[in-house]
C-alpha cells in the first residue's frame, strides 16, 4: 500500500467514526451547525480569497480559459452568497428519521421503515470551490460524513474552506471529522478513494463525462452516476410555432455550461419549413454554432454539418446539434440512441404526441411543452441538490436531501417468537 493510499484510507476511518456519532443528531443539533459553518465563511472571506488567489494565479500560468478562470474565482461576496447557500439548507426538512411506511402486521409486530444516512459520502468534483461547501453543508444536513475531493485546480480554495468548515464545528456537537479534505492532489489519491470499498459507502462524482466515467470505471465504491447531460428538444408536427421557439432557445442559451441545458434539437419534417428560419435566425443572433444534417442545411448553408459526434457531444458552449426527423418515433429513436437519460423536452399541441413521447422515453425528467433548464432541485421545489442522477438505483433525478438517505426497518414487539 502506498503512502498516500495510506493517507486516504486513514482519512475514510475517521469518516467512518464520524458518520456514527452523526447519525443520530437531532435536526436542531445540526441546523446549529450549519449556521455555524455559514457564518465561519462570512468571517474568514478574506482569508479563502487570498487562498483563492493562488489557484487563479496558477490557472492564469497554465493558460487556462477566462470562461474556467471565472468558475474557479471567489471573491468577499461569492463567498456571501455560498454562505446564504448553507443557511438555505439549515431551514430544509430533516429527512433522518422520516417514516416511509409502517403498519401493525396480522401477528401484532409494529413495522416502520425510516430513513437513515447513507453514512459515508465521498464527493470526486471538478472547478467551482463553491461545491466544497454546499457538498459538505448538504452531507452534515442528511446525517452523513462527507469526505472532498476537490480538483488540483482549486486545491488551496478547498483546503482553507475545509479548514474553516472544521473549526466552526469544533465549537458545535457534530464531530469535526464529519467534514474532511481528501489528501492529495494526484490522480492517485482519488483511485485511493474510489477504492475505499468497506469504508466509503457512496461515491458522486460531479463533472464532465470524462470524470464521471473514469469515477464508474475505476471505482469499486458504489457509485451515483450525476450530471452528463446530452439533452434533447423535440418540435413535434403539432408545436405551437412561438412555444417552440421560445423553448428551444432557452433551453440552449439560458446557461451554456449546465447539465440540464439542450444539445440536440429535434424538428418534425411537416413544421421543419415554418420552424427552421425562426430557430436559426434566433440561435445566430444569440451566438450559437448551429451542426445540422443535410435538411437543415438546405435552409441555411452557413450552418456547419453535423457528423455522428455531434449527435454525442454533451457541449456546454455555444453549439447546438440540429436534425429533422419525419415522426416522433424517428425523434424517440434518435434519442434512444443518443441520450445520457437526462432531460428530454417535447413541444406539441397533441396530448395523444405528448403521451406517446413520455411513455417510450426513458430519461430522468420528460418535459411536455417547457425548457429542459427546468430538471434542477430547486425549480422542482426540493431545495439544494447534491446533483442530477441519471441513473436507476436507489435515486433518480434531482438528489435533493431525500435522496442522500437510504432506509431501514424497524419491528418493535412484546415478547414475539417465531
Amino acid at each position: 500500500m502506498s503512502d498516500i493510499e495510506r493517507e486516504v484510507r486513514t482519512t475514510a476511518e475517521k469518516a467512518r467514526e464520524a458518520a456514527a456519532d452523526l447519525a443520530p443528531l437531532s435536526r436542531a443539533v445540526k441546523d446549529h451547525a450549519l449556521l455555524g459553518m455559514a457564518d465561519a465563511l462570512v468571517q474568514h472571506a478574506e482569508s479563502i480569497v487570498a487562498a483563492n488567489a493562488e489557484d487563479v494565479a496558477r490557472a492564469r500560468e497554465d493558460g487556462e480559459s477566462e470562461a474556467m478562470i471565472d468558475r474557479l474565482s471567489l471573491s468577499v461576496e461569492r463567498i456571501g452568497s455560498i454562505a446564504d447557500a448553507v443557511r438555505e439548507i439549515a431551514e430544509l426538512p430533516d429527512p433522518v428519521g422520516e417514516v416511509v411506511r409502517g403498519s401493525t402486521l396480522p401477528n401484532g409486530l409494529e413495522l416502520r421503515q425510516i430513513r437513515v444516512p447513507l453514512g459515508v459520502i465521498g464527493l470526486i468534483y471538478e472547478g467551482r470551490p463553491n461545491v466544497t461547501a454546499d457538498a459538505a453543508a448538504l452531507c452534515l444536513k442528511s446525517g452523513n460524513a462527507a469526505l472532498l475531493r476537490g480538483s488540483s485546480s482549486a486545491y488551496s480554495s478547498n483546503t482553507r474552506i475545509v479548514e474553516v468548515l472544521r473549526e466552526a464545528l469544533d465549537k458545535t456537537e457534530v464531530p469535526t471529522d464529519a467534514v474532511q479534505l481528501v489528501p492529495g492532489t494526484t490522480r492517485d489519491s482519488a483511485k485511493a478513494l474510489m477504492r475505499a470499498r468497506g469504508l466509503v459507502d457512496v461515491l458522486i462524482p460531479r463533472g464532465g463525462a470524462t470524470l464521471i466515467q473514469a469515477v464508474i470505471r475505476d471505482s469499486t465504491v458504489p457509485v451515483i452516476e450525476t450530471g452528463e447531460g446530452n439533452c434533447h428538444v423535440y418540435i413535434d408536427a403539432s408545436a405551437d410555432l412561438d412555444k417552440a421557439v421560445a423553448i428551444a432557445i432557452n433551453s440552449k442559451t439560458q446557461r451554456l455550461s449546465t447539465c440540464n441545458t439542450a444539445e440536440t434539437l429535434l424538428v418534425h419534417s411537416a413544421i421543419a419549413d415554418r420552424f427552421l428560419p425562426l430557430g436559426l435566425k434566433a440561435l445566430r443572433e444569440l451566438g450559437v454554432t448551429v451542426h445540422g444534417d443535410d435538411q437543415v442545411r438546405e435552409i441555411d448553408s452557413e450552418v456547419v454539418p453535423a457528423t455522428e459526434a455531434d449527435w454525442k457531444t454533451e457541449y456546454l458552449s455555444a453549439d447546438l446539434a440540429f436534425k429533422v426527423v419525419d415522426s416522433i418515433d424517428d425523434a424517440i429513436a434518435h434519442i434512444r440512441a443518443y441520450s445520457t437519460g437526462h432531460t428530454e423536452a417535447i413541444v406539441t399541441d397533441s396530448q395523444a404526441a405528448a403521451r406517446h413521447f413520455v411513455s417510450r422515453v426513458d430519461s430522468t425528467a420528460v418535459m411536455v411543452n417547457t425548457s429542459t433548464r427546468f430538471t434542477d432541485g430547486g425549480e422542482f421545489g426540493f431545495g439544494a441538490e447534491i446533483g442530477i442522477s441519471t441513473q436507476k438505483l436507489h435515486a433518480r433525478g434531482p438528489m435533493g436531501l431525500p435522496e442522500m438517505t437510504s432506509t431501514k426497518y424497524v419491528v418493535t414487539g412484546d415478547g414475539h417468537v417465531r
